[in-house]
């Protein structure tokens, strides 16, 4: 059994570039059929994971793991977190200050902006610009 058959927040799906602690301990969670109107926000290291609605910014001051499921739905929005995972639909300005992966079943119609590492798969359907905003000049960080 690997760790993410262990969590029952987290799918079968293995990311490929998030890493898998952080999505392991995620402790909040809005479930499918859910639906959640109005800002989410901690200094705290925390992880939110999205499998219904949420309409509202999400900000995730330090650290953070942002995981919007395969039925996960985020609406007039913008999610800010170290790490953020799309697998459903986002409706607005992601800014992953670590690493940003939006697999093969997400939507973005929005602007994906990142400092460190991004995954983008084939299938996955982006409607904005992508933005990197870290170092031109600096090394390759080190993968996950």
């Amino acid at each position: 059994m690997n760790g993410a058959d262990q969590n029952p927040n987290t799918a079968s799906f293995t990311p490929r570039l998030v890493p898998v602690e952080p999505l392991n301990a995620i402790s909040s969670l809005i479930a499918e059929g859910a639906v959640f109107e109005g800002t989410f926000s901690t200094t705290r290291d925390l992880g939110l994971r999205i499998d219904g609605t949420l309409k509202g910014p999400i900000q995730l001051q330090q650290g953070g793991t942002v995981h919007v499921g395969p039925t996960g739905v985020v609406e007039a929005t913008q999610i800010e977190a170290d790490h953020v995972l799309i697998e459903g639909v986002v409706r607005g300005t992601v800014i992953a200050r670590k690493t940003l992966e939006i697999t093969g079943s997400a939507t973005l119609l929005g602007d994906a902006i990142y400092d460190t590492l991004l995954d983008v798969h084939p299938r996955a359907k982006l409607r904005g610009k992508v933005e990197y905003r870290g170092e031109m000049d600096a090394p390759a960080p080190a993968t996950y």
